[in-house]
């Protein structure tokens, strides 16, 4: 059982190692030059005008979250489209019920005004 996740972890050890070497060569070897003009905000090719720190509409962040939730959810959909043929008719009532339930949840969010931006 453990043998055939080997292959997962042998590529997450590569690709993180790869990564690290890549990100520390990167580093070593990059040019160190800074000046004024590099160091300085940048926005849209003229300096800043508003103070970094203000604050977002609430919308933002609750379309953000809710793209995180529904995202996930269909994230569930591909594990379970890799063995529909083996699982038989009790996973598709449970897919079903589960779709049921995102559906209903996101025509909840529709009708609240959620999803509108102004």
């Amino acid at each position: 059982m453990l043998a055939e996740y080997l292959p997962v972890l042998l590529f997450l050890i590569v690709s993180t190692g790869l990564g690290i070497v890549l990100l520390t060569v990167g580093w070593l070897l990059g040019p160190k030059r800074p000046d004024g003009e590099k160091l300085s905000p940048y926005e849209c090719g003229f300096e800043a005008f508003e103070d970094a720190r203000m604050k977002f509409d609430v919308r933002y962040y609750l379309v953000a979250i809710l793209f995180i939730i529904f995202d996930l959810e269909i994230a569930f959909l591909f594990p379970w489209a890799l063995v529909f043929r083996e699982i038989g008719l009790t996973a598709i009532i449970a897919m079903a019920i589960f779709l049921g339930i995102l559906v209903v949840g996101f025509v909840y969010e529709w009708k609240k005004g959620a999803l509108e931006w102004e």
